[in-house]
């Protein structure tokens, strides 16, 4: 195994010039089609970046990694999380937000003189327009994000279409924004940090359709042509940037079906940033040298390690005749060997879960789940317990299905689970679908015992919880119902002073374990390399690439 370091998450942030504009002339350009600067992400001063295609680029449903990494460059929000502070700061606003005393209205100020790229103003109402964007279901696909805006005073009547403003949300003047809650959350400022909640222009709405595949957006970078679906997505500069100007001239994020393929380009000098094949993190480490934070590649320290916030686990199927036994989840759960998982398919660059928090979010003991551990042993005790004892062949009558998209790398990791569930007596299969259709099987819950990762959307112990476990929310397809950590969340939601949350969270995290509503494996690390040209580059925790830091040598 070889000897890595698990870095937690640093590094700096997106710099401003207090309010004012960089230098440059503003193009006084509108309509989707607008704002092109001419040339395109092509010269010597572009950076080549591996992308797989993405569901979507527009902000109103920015739902994976990778359409995010692009509404990441091309769109400004309100806040952005900053990694040395470990909290949320202003971006599109001016200061930190006022809020009032019952802790339900925050009042955001803009900065002055802000622009999309086709030279329409930043302003309160362009926040409006896009954050209902995300919240309307008369959008033609509606938005699998609007759950961030939930908390948000007039959601569920504008979300279900029973109202057609969101009450919410007001424009007190071109500059200032205001935020109702239906309730106090003390993280909504992180909340705010999410890319899908930035600003749209008008032509958002005027001509959707363009808008979708060629999005105008008002951060560091802009796109010069639309989507060429499958081939590549094209960025450049945007040179009216109210903040600091990126060194950058473009970027080139070259779509490849195939990561293996990205590597070989990386390889042969085309591509400057991709995903490390299985089997060769030792191998690149010892040809092109680790970076010393996990997050920034550097000339000779070019491999990332760090970890991400994310958890990579089980689902069982809530209509599963023997996972619906939380004495047979646990089972199930102490039947896994995580390290041998970590060890062989990853070469030790990851960690094996000890619940669904990942450490880098919080790294207290009491949010271990006791069963997150390797004791095949007690798997066979509790299955005796739940009246499935072992027969004279050591098997048990018990069948599970493994269900997971075929078309992403979990074929060994699913088999490794499927010896391992097999030496405890369970008879296992494994069946392979597309990720839509994967996707819609999970909403369908017509599945056994499938696979998902969980990416936090902003880095808080809430958004852990709440999204997976909550009574009803979106994440939560195992269909885990428990009314006292419901009211447990929320009341956590509620308390202003952090280290009280946490606190709360911490005992919630600790006592949802015990029922074991999904079955962590691993917690996520990065397994990416830049190129040498690159002087530095930075892809941080959540998978973000930040080329408006990025230096080319």
């Amino acid at each position: 195994m070889a000897n890595f370091k698990f870095s937690q998450p640093v590094m700096g942030r997106r710099a401003f010039i207090g309010g004012a504009l960089a230098t440059g002339a503003v193009a006084a350009l509108a309509g989707c089609g607008g704002g092109d600067k001419g040339g395109g992400a092509s010269g010597k001063n572009v950076m080549n970046f591996y992308l797989s295609e993405p569901a979507f680029i527009d902000p109103y449903n920015a739902q994976e990694n990778q359409g995010t990494a692009v509404v990441f460059n091309v769109f400004d929000g309100l806040m952005e999380w900053d990694w040395d502070s470990a909290s949320a700061v202003p971006c599109c606003a001016a200061e930190d937000p006022a809020v009032s005393e019952d802790g339900r209205v925050y009042t955001f100020k803009l900065r002055e003189g802000m622009k999309f790229h086709n030279g329409d103003a930043v302003d309160a109402e362009s926040f409006i327009r896009g954050w209902k964007r995300v919240a309307s279901p008369k959008m033609e696909t509606p938005s699998d994000i609007c759950y961030h805006l939930a908390p948000v005073a007039g959601y569920t009547e504008f979300h279900d279409g029973t109202a057609d403003e969101f009450s919410g949300l007001k424009a007190v003047d071109d500059l200032t924004l205001e935020v109702t809650l239906s309730e106090p959350m003390a993280d909504f400022p992180a909340v705010c940090c999410h890319p899908g909640l930035a600003p749209v222009p008008a032509c958002a709405d005027e001509d959707p359709k363009a808008f979708l595949e060629k999005p105008i957006g008002n951060g560091p970078f802009m796109m010069t042509e639309p989507w060429k679906h499958n081939q590549y997505i094209s960025l450049a500069r945007f040179d009216d940037y109210y903040g600091d100007k990126p060194s950058l001239d473009g970027v080139y994020m070259s779509i490849q079906k195939n990561p293996d393929t990205a590597f070989n380009e990386f390889q042969a000098g085309s591509i400057d940033f991709a995903a490390i094949p299985s089997g060769k993190i030792k191998e690149c480490i010892d040809k092109y040298g680790e970076s010393e934070d996990g997050f920034t590649s550097t000339p000779g320290k070019q491999c990332l390690l760090g970890t991400e916030l994310s958890t990579y686990f089980l689902i069982p199927g809530p209509q599963d005749p023997f996972l619906s036994d939380p004495k047979v989840r646990r089972a199930v759960s102490l039947a896994i060997n995580r390290q041998n998982i970590v060890d062989t398919l990853y070469e030790g660059s990851r960690m094996p879960a000890t619940s669904i928090m990942p450490t880098s979010i919080d790294d207290s003991p009491e949010n271990v789940w006791e069963d997150c551990k390797y004791d095949p042993e007690a798997a066979g005790k509790l299955l005796d317990e739940a009246g499935y004892p072992a027969d004279a062949d050591g098997k048990r009558d018990i069948e599970i299905t493994l269900n997971y998209n075929g078309d992403g790398d979990h074929g060994d990791l699913m088999s490794s689970v499927q010896l391992d569930l097999e030496q405890v007596g369970i008879t296992v299969t494994q069946e392979t679908v597309e990720w839509a259709t994967y996707l819609q099987q999970l909403g369908d819950k017509n599945f056994s015992l499938g696979r998902l990762g969980w990416t936090a959307d902003y880095p808080t112990m809430d958004n852990f919880l709440y999204p997976n476990f909550f009574t009803g929310a979106d994440n939560n397809y195992e269909e885990y119902s428990n009314p006292e950590m419901d009211a447990a969340m929320l009341a956590a939601r509620q308390i202003q002073d952090e280290e009280e949350r946490k606190a709360a969270c911490r005992k919630i995290c600790g006592t949802i374990g015990k029922d074991m509503p999904v079955i962590p494996i691993m917690f996520y690390a990065h397994n990416y390399i830049g190129s040498e040209r690159m002087k530095s580059f930075n892809y941080d925790a959540q998978t973000k690439p930040h080329f408006e830091t990025a230096e080319l040598a």
